[in-house]
């Protein structure tokens, strides 16, 4: 539509980063601004030449989020891929699926040594990510559609993930199994430096200082995440019970299920949407 302006955005990977979005668009003057986190993109009902344009996108960049803007003459999002989608990046990409995959088996592994759910439940977060990444960097060059119903498979993917830390953790209660909780915390610590190592990886790859701090947007959660599993893990040792570890992993859970529903949301809205428009 004539009147209608798009920015694809970089760094918006959760329901916290799109509420985020949505409220530098509105700071900026803008009623009505519509995200998604299923396409990562943001849906302005103003015209081009308009004067809260230039407020909107510093706005957001002040938030720390870098905007591509989608030609309205463009035919499909490939049109207007990001410039710092480069070959390198791409290679950067594919170091922290690597990592995310790699480690998540390794930490799942030391999740039944420890008898830990917070570690399996993390495991899980890597193993979750590094999906997510790779479903993402295949997505690249597609088109909106096909991008929305790779979302879709990402939020059930989250789900299930959620549901199955949800069940095994419930049921852990009633076992009353012991932890270990010097190894618990060295494996999570270790998490926590492979988290930070993906940052790194991607930093040199990003154009621009909001493009450095969506880095950080990127690894933040899973940094406090793996923090919150080596306090569990200390509390534990303190206590000597295991319910600080099955605290952490319940709240794991139910942050992959907020997260899972939020991204099937978005992705169910934005297929209907292409779709009513063939």
């Amino acid at each position: 539509m004539e009147d209608t302006l798009q920015y694809r955005v970089t760094g918006m990977d959760c329901a916290s980063c799109a509420a985020k979005v949505e409220k530098a668009a509105r700071s900026a003057g803008v009623a009505n601004p519509v995200v998604s986190i299923a396409t990562q993109i943001l849906t302005l009902d103003i015209p081009h030449n308009d004067a809260r344009v230039e407020a909107v996108e510093r706005a957001i960049s002040d938030a720390g989020y870098h905007l591509n803007q989608l030609r309205p003459e463009a035919s499909n999002e490939t049109d207007d891929m990001p410039s710092h989608l480069t070959s390198g990046y791409k290679r950067a990409l594919w170091i922290v699926i690597m990592l995310n995959l790699g480690y998540g088996m390794i930490e799942m592994i030391g999740g039944y040594l420890a008898g830990s759910q917070a570690l399996k439940a993390d495991a899980l977060d890597f193993v979750g990510d590094g999906v997510i990444t790779f479903l993402g960097v295949l997505a690249i060059s597609w088109s909106l559609l096909w991008r929305a119903r790779s979302a879709l498979v990402q939020g059930v993917f989250l789900a299930i993930l959620g549901l199955g830390v949800l069940g095994n953790t419930v049921w852990r209660i009633f076992q009353h199994q012991p932890v270990e909780a010097e190894l618990m915390g060295a494996i999570a610590l270790v998490a926590l430096a492979v988290n930070v190592t993906a940052a790194l990886v991607l930093v040199p790859h990003r154009a621009g200082d909001a493009n450095v701090r969506a880095v950080w947007l990127f690894s933040r959660n899973d940094a406090i995440g793996n923090a919150v599993v080596v306090l569990a893990a200390i509390l534990v040792g303190i206590t000597k019970t295991s319910w600080p570890d099955l605290v952490v992993a319940l709240a794991v859970a139910a942050l992959f299920l907020h997260s899972s529903w939020v991204i099937i949301r978005d992705a169910l809205q934005d297929i209907a949407k292409v779709e009513s428009s063939l």
